[in-house]
């Protein structure tokens, strides 16, 4: 299997270091589609493609696309896209689905009843992976599949910072024993929170706001 190398990670495997480095690795009919908000491509096909990763926490898309069985016939189908979070430890990986999907049929069950995702390590080891599955609307709904994914992080407080995939809302807001909730954290990860779930229209307002005032 030739390995194709996801060039715009090395900025980021320099600077954590070769050592700390993983591959993961699609398993056979999944494909990468984003990875920490980037959109993932590769210098050729080939049935498995691998990327990649420093140590850290990272967001990935992937979809299954493959060709599988209409009776007699040999058909291809295509997921939706379904986006998680994976924490590299250092071990390289194989990112895939928990069934080995032969049929159409068997397919379309086994996405429409909410597949689940899973990482296989080096020595065995199978970490399940806790999926969303993205909805586009109208036609050529996934044509930019960086923009769907921005919104999605935008609407959920998620950034990507320093090569890594944050949740502001689990960093910054605390629930009490009597469920009231409370802001913590510094004041710039206070305002990536807010930056993230502000509109177009309200950035462009707060980055005009920036300009007065140097």
């Amino acid at each position: 299997m030739k390995k194709v190398t996801w060039f715009s990670a090395l900025a980021v495997l320099f600077a954590a270091g070769a050592a700390q480095a993983a591959t993961i690795t699609s398993a056979r009919n999944i494909e990468f589609l984003v990875a920490d908000g980037k959109e993932v491509t590769f210098e050729s096909w080939a049935p498995q493609q691998s990327i990649e990763l420093s140590e850290g926490t990272h967001q990935l898309v992937m979809r299954f696309d493959g060709e599988v069985k209409r009776g007699s016939k040999e058909v291809i189908f295509t997921s939706r896209p379904y986006l998680f979070e994976l924490t590299v430890d250092g071990r390289d990986a194989t990112i895939g689905v928990s069934s080995r999907l032969r049929s159409q049929s068997q397919a379309k069950s086994y996405f429409s009843s909410g597949p689940q995702w899973q990482a296989e390590f080096e020595n065995g080891d199978v970490m399940p992976l806790e999926a969303v599955e993205l909805e586009g609307d109208g036609f050529g709904a996934y044509a930019d599949m960086e923009a769907l994914v921005a919104e999605y992080n935008r609407a959920n407080g998620i950034i990507i910072d320093q090569g890594e995939s944050k949740n502001l809302n689990d960093v910054l807001v605390e629930v009490d024993d009597q469920g009231q909730a409370s802001i913590k954290g510094d004041a710039l990860s206070q305002l990536k929170l807010w930056y993230t779930k502000a509109s177009d229209q309200e950035r462009k307002s707060f980055r005009r706001w920036i300009i007065d005032q140097d």
